[in-house]
């Protein structure tokens, strides 16, 4: 059952298990560790130029759901990061996701920056 493909659809088990045989659960856990902090920087960051963060990490919303659809295809064309568009309790909000080991405190205060410019430009369209 550990070693084997069957107990995960698309044989994600056996990335599991690489990751846990390189790594050891001390490694992976400070791994995770690493991406929750650069989230919770994200959520620091954010409304600092104007984002609301709904929940404890980020889930960001705008003023009103054009701003925020604006705002997201903006900064999914800068190509600094990617995140997605969702719904949220009822809310139209962007979905921020740090899930790559390699993302940096500077890559997230580079994305903090380009949500910024996002939001500063759709505001402006908008006017």
């Amino acid at each position: 059952m550990l070693h084997v493909p069957e107990m995960s659809r698309r044989a994600r088990g056996i990335e599991l298990w690489a990751l846990l045989r390189t790594f050891g659960r001390s490694g992976v856990d400070a791994m995770i560790d690493r991406m929750c902090q650069r989230a919770r920087l994200f959520a620091r960051l954010l409304p600092q130029h104007g984002f609301l963060i709904l929940n404890d990490v980020v889930v960001v919303v705008c003023d009103t759901p054009e701003l925020k659809e604006a705002t997201l295809s903006l900064i999914q064309k800068n190509g600094h990061c990617w995140c997605s568009g969702s719904n949220w309790h009822g809310q139209s909000v962007v979905r921020v996701s740090v899930c790559s080991w390699a993302t940096t405190a500077e890559d997230v205060e580079m994305s903090g920056r380009a949500f910024a410019r996002a939001y500063d430009s759709a505001k402006e369209q908008q006017h």
